[in-house]
């Protein structure tokens, strides 16, 4: 069945460049009527010209409807929502791999999460605070939280498949993602319920927005949802283990409006915010009988082995106030944004070992308290925009000139956990390891609170040179008080060669400021080096132990991008774009691995001074190369008495490693500053293929849906390594299936069941001693959960 599923999505695509022909006698009244599909033509974002179309513009753009997704769509979340749709988008819950199982960051054509620009409403959105470390895809990255943002405030999101930073600023290497929220009057609200076939990850999700008129044009929409999404556990019994989806519950309220002022003139907000309490679980510690008594467990507390839990506190808040007027015969808007996530981590069904190691030694029954504060850590951002802009009729056959300026403001703060979550009460290397079990806290001199700004100016020019060229150029210079300034550029074009066929192309330059995170992420805990009780330390930059290491300041990654496509949209029932990429990133900022005595015995030298045993770095190390082609087609027809649309897209991309430059202090040690594990990670963290084809048919009040997603093959690292005769791990080529059957009782009340791949495909199974989560399947975009079915009721007011 699935052969022969894969054998369709590839055989259909294939049918749809044919069919269209056959079906261009439709009359164009019949194709308006029919189901709009997922990829709809009217976009901006890319273009600050209005009433483009995704079939006209110079570069590749998504139109993605989601109010399907909220009314009847059977993921819950953003992030997954987006992930069964965009092939492009990447997307992958973890299980293991500490606080990267609490947020899930979005990506685009396999690049970092923090190559990604999102923004809401046009206005850039803050990133998280945390910073994706071990056993982590995106791993030192940071990324933007797509799950913060409730799927029933957004009216679209519009996914820009090309290089933008020379229209948006720091972070556009990969592409652009904007979510438009909802403005509509009324009143709608549904509630889900989904769980796997397994009997556990019960989910329910409650969300209802209303709109409402404010004078006698202005509108205020409001948003709230409420999360409440169940662990699921895939171990074996008899396991300890828990691996599977973390525990998610907590409220979410979004505001979005706007009130005209007379003359064009109007004043625009949003506000939203989300408390959000995620648990995961860490590595299970062992009982009686183990090695893990009493260095990680005590017997009195939990002589059968423990799971502990890390749980995060996540404190996310968004707002934009704007005002947009005319200035003469120019459009003028003059935009402030903020944006904070925190997160603060509490670690509970754990123990200090120390501290209970020292009890028993002292008489007493060997106790250590069960739940800690282990501190955590906070970002900010504000961004200050006005922008101009003026079209101009009479300069060649219509200009856009648009140019603005942007100030930004962030600030990090890493918090120290209480002492319990880190001591080392029974002394070092007596008995009891320091620190909560499954996740040791942030000690005082990890604290950090550092803050930078930003200042750009740019200016965007988009001219119809004749009835069929058009050309885009933008130039942005910005300059960081932190590391400096950059300028980069861009150019793009689209020829229609005759009605419904467009060829198009780009090029341009880009760069990725290093995030805050990146420069002053901190944390230190206790290890045993060669026997001897020493320092393991994340090390920021410009510190102490960085600059004894002679690591270098961090300094922005800089990117090339080029695109080259083709459009074909012959009638209103067909449309396909095809679109070749090409990114090159230099000084990509990775994560290093650590360096010790063992394999940098001078470096190791120089750490031992300092009291630490092993230390790791953020450096701009290495060079990268992603290629690719992003295919979309969608062709609707009338088919039997309904109707039916068909849609497919695809996404193929390779990230090659080019280039590893090591700083002078490390050089000779390449393998260690980036092993093969970890380069893996970068080159293979997503799928290099991924395609969707969905079949939407409409009878009456019915509406079936049936999806196909195909991700493509990956190659991960393991512990041991090939150096030392461990084959990496193969993931083979998975197809998955969706499918859900709607019946709308009348015009406002629609009820949904559905299934979510519904052959319970799973990853291949590995070695579980050689993934990263000590289980048969590394956290891969495929996902491990299995089946899942959902029921979904929609009700309009």
């Amino acid at each position: 069945m699935r052969r022969a599923i894969l054998l369709a999505l590839y055989g259909t695509a294939g049918l749809a460049a044919v069919t269209p022909l056959t079906g261009m006698a439709q009359s164009t009244t019949n194709a308006e009527k029919l189901v709009e599909p997922p990829l709809q033509t009217l976009t901006i974002v890319g273009s600050r010209k209005l009433n483009s179309s995704a079939t006209e513009t110079p570069v590749p753009v998504d139109f993605i409807p989601v109010s399907k997704a909220a009314e009847s769509g059977g993921q819950f979340d953003l992030a997954q929502t987006l992930a069964n749709i965009s092939p492009s988008f990447n997307s992958t819950r973890q299980t293991g791999a500490d606080g990267a199982d609490l947020v899930d960051s979005a990506a685009l054509r396999g690049l970092g999460s923090d190559q990604t620009l999102v923004l809401v409403n046009g206005k850039r959105r803050h990133t998280v605070s945390l910073v994706n470390l071990f056993g982590a895809r995106n791993r030192g990255n940071t990324g933007t939280d797509m799950n913060a943002i409730p799927v029933m405030a957004i009216s679209n999101i519009q996914v820009l498949r090309d290089g933008a930073a020379a229209q948006y600023g720091s972070d556009a290497i990969a592409g652009v993602l904007d979510i438009s929220l909802k403005k509509s009057l009324g009143c709608e609200a549904s509630f889900g319920y989904s769980q796997y076939s397994a009997g556990d990850g019960k989910n329910y999700a409650p969300s209802a927005y209303c709109g409402f008129r404010v004078g006698e044009a202005g509108v205020i929409g409001i948003t709230a949802e409420y999360t409440d999404r169940g662990r699921s556990n895939r171990a074996d019994p008899g396991n300890p283990r828990t691996i599977g989806d973390a525990r998610v519950t907590g409220p979410t309220v979004y505001i979005n409006g706007e009130v005209p002022n007379g003359g064009g003139d109007k004043f625009y907000f949003t506000l939203g915010n989300q408390q959000r309490r995620a648990s995961s679980a860490a590595w299970a510690r062992g009982g009686v009988g183990t090695d893990d008594i009493p260095s990680r467990n005590s017997a009195a507390m939990y002589p059968g082995g423990f799971v502990p839990y890390i749980n995060g506190d996540i404190n996310d808040i968004y707002g934009i106030a704007g005002y947009r007027m005319r200035v003469g015969e120019w459009s003028a808007d003059l935009s402030q944004t903020y944006g904070y996530n925190r997160l603060k981590y509490e670690i509970s069904n754990t123990l200090n070992a120390s501290i209970a190691n020292k009890d028993l030694t002292s008489g007493g029954k060997g106790i250590s308290p069960s739940v800690f504060d282990a501190g955590g850590f906070s970002f900010a951002q504000a961004t200050t925009n006005l922008d101009f802009s003026r079209y101009f009729d009479n300069w060649f056959m219509g200009t856009n000139v648009a140019f603005g300026a942007e100030y930004r403001y962030e600030k990090y703060q890493i918090f120290a956990g209480e002492p319990g979550s880190y001591i080392d009460a029974d002394g070092v290397g007596v008995g009891g390891n320091a620190g909560s079990q499954g996740f040791p806290g942030f000690q005082p001199g990890d604290s950090t609170n550092k803050n930078r700004n930003s200042i750009a100016a740019y200016v965007d020019i988009e001219a119809d040179l004749t009835s069929k060229l058009k050309l885009q150029t933008a130039v942005r210079g910005e300059r960081y008080n932190d590391f400096g300034s950059t300028l980069t550029g861009k150019l793009a074009a689209s020829y229609q060669v005759v009605d419904g066929f467009l060829g198009r192309a780009s090029v341009s330059t880009g760069f990725r400021a290093p995030s805050l995170q990146q420069v002053y992420f901190s944390s230190t805990f206790t290890d045993f080096i060669s026997g001897k009780p020493m320092d393991v330390v994340l090390a920021p930059n410009g510190g102490t132990v960085a600059n004894a290491a002679g690591i270098p300041k961090l300094t922005e990654e800089k990117s090339k991008s080029y695109t080259l496509g083709l459009t074909f949209k012959p009638n209103q029932q067909f449309s396909a774009t095809a679109d070749l990429y090409r990114i090159d990133i230099s000084d990509r900022i990775v994560l290093s691995g650590r360096f010790d005595a063992t394999n940098y015995p001078a470096l190791g030298a120089v750490l031992s001074g300092l009291g630490v045993g092993q230390a790791q770095f953020f450096v701009n190390s290495i060079s990268t190369r992603t290629q690719g082609l992003d295919l979309t087609s969608s062709y609707k027809t009338n088919f039997a008495s309904g109707k039916l649309t068909t849609y497919f897209a695809a996404n193929f991309s390779k990230t090659d490693v080019t280039k590893v430059k090591a700083p002078a202090a490390l050089k000779g040690y390449e393998d260690v500053l980036l092993s093969e594990r970890e380069r893996l990670f970068i080159e293979q963290g997503g799928p290099r293929r991924k395609a969707t084809l969905s079949f939407n048919y409409e009878q009456g009040p019915w509406n079936g849906e049936f999806k196909i997603i195909h991700y493509g093959p990956q190659t991960l690292g393991t512990f041991s390594g090939t150096a030392n005769g461990v084959a990496n791990a193969y993931y083979a080529p998975k197809t998955s299936a969706d499918m859900a059957l709607t019946y709308a009782v009348n015009d406002s009340t629609k009820i949904t069941v559905g299934a979510n791949n519904v052959f319970n495909v799973k990853p291949n199974r590995q070695d579980p001693n050689e993934t990263d989560n000590g289980f048969y399947y590394d956290s891969v975009q495929f996902g491990l959960g299995g089946a899942s079915y959902f029921v979904k009721l929609w009700k309009k007011f």
